[in-house]
């Protein structure tokens, strides 16, 4: 039941804050020992931040899915409706996504496993974090369909540990002139298919090996509502100006990370 709560607390925060929450899983497992605590666990609490995200997103959530349902039988809206404009986003957004995350797949278990790799990658987390400082105030309300893509690109390259998705794509929004609360709206509906695709691809071996439903689903209660608050804490920072402040936690870290790559085993 600790594990749980441990490893739902981890999945709250850092899913959503620029931290990169598979380089802190990756390290959890590295210095403490943490086990994938199972499938059936680790299915629930992506679940858990997809509750996150639409409990604190609900109204553009809701707006994507009606208006852009309502394109389908008529593309126009698409373009002409917010919500259509924000569901064509995500979708064309998914698309590099989905095919660097299915194309990396088989590595991303030995970079979890090696200290440099994850050591590196919050390296270029920091990097970005700090690089946000000189980004001027955007006025873009709708990125173009090749922003998506590029946006969609830089999401998959996150599957690598120690990168942040909510880093790296909302720091590349704001370079792309997207207002700030939109960067940060846009990188968390972006990012639904992302975690939804994830927990699906693990989802039929889940099914065949249920191990402790009470607390895998205790695990996910606590990921739903750490996420909110990672969230809005999230939110607040970027729409403030604030979003390079999380350099002074993923900087240290990196360092860190990269001398005990040093001495590893």
């Amino acid at each position: 039941m600790i594990e749980s709560i441990f490893l739902g607390i981890l999945q709250g925060i850092s899913e959503f804050l620029p931290i990169s929450s598979s380089g802190h899983l990756a390290l959890a497992g590295l210095l403490f020992q943490v086990e994938d605590a199972g499938l059936t666990l680790n299915v629930l609490l992506h679940v858990g931040t997809l509750v996150a995200t639409a409990i604190v997103l609900h109204k553009r959530l809701l707006d994507a899915i009606s208006q852009g349902g309502a394109a389908l039988l008529r593309p126009s809206r698409f373009v002409t409706s917010p919500g259509g404009q924000d569901a064509l986003f995500v979708l064309l957004a998914s698309i590099p996504t989905a095919i660097m995350g299915l194309s990396l797949r088989g590595q991303v278990s030995q970079w979890t496993n090696s200290p440099l790799v994850v050591g590196l990658g919050f390296s270029l987390t920091a990097v970005l974090l700090v690089s946000t400082k000189w980004a001027s105030p955007g006025a873009v309300e709708h990125p173009t369909w090749k922003q998506a893509l590029l946006l969609g690109v830089v999401q998959g390259v996150a599957v690598v540990p120690g990168i942040s998705r909510s880093g790296s794509t909302i720091a590349l929004a704001l370079f792309l002139g997207v207002k700030r609360e939109r960067a940060f709206e846009l990188s968390m509906l972006m990012s639904i298919p992302a975690v939804f695709g994830a927990a699906l691809l693990e989802l039929p071996l889940a099914i065949h090996s249920i191990e402790r439903l009470d607390f895998a689903l205790l695990g996910a209660f606590v990921a739903c509502i750490f996420g909110v608050g990672a969230m809005l804490v999230l939110k607040r920072m970027v729409v403030g100006g604030s979003f390079a402040w999380f350099a002074l936690w993923v900087a240290p870290l990196a360092i860190a990370t990269l001398a005990m790559a040093t001495a590893w085993p």
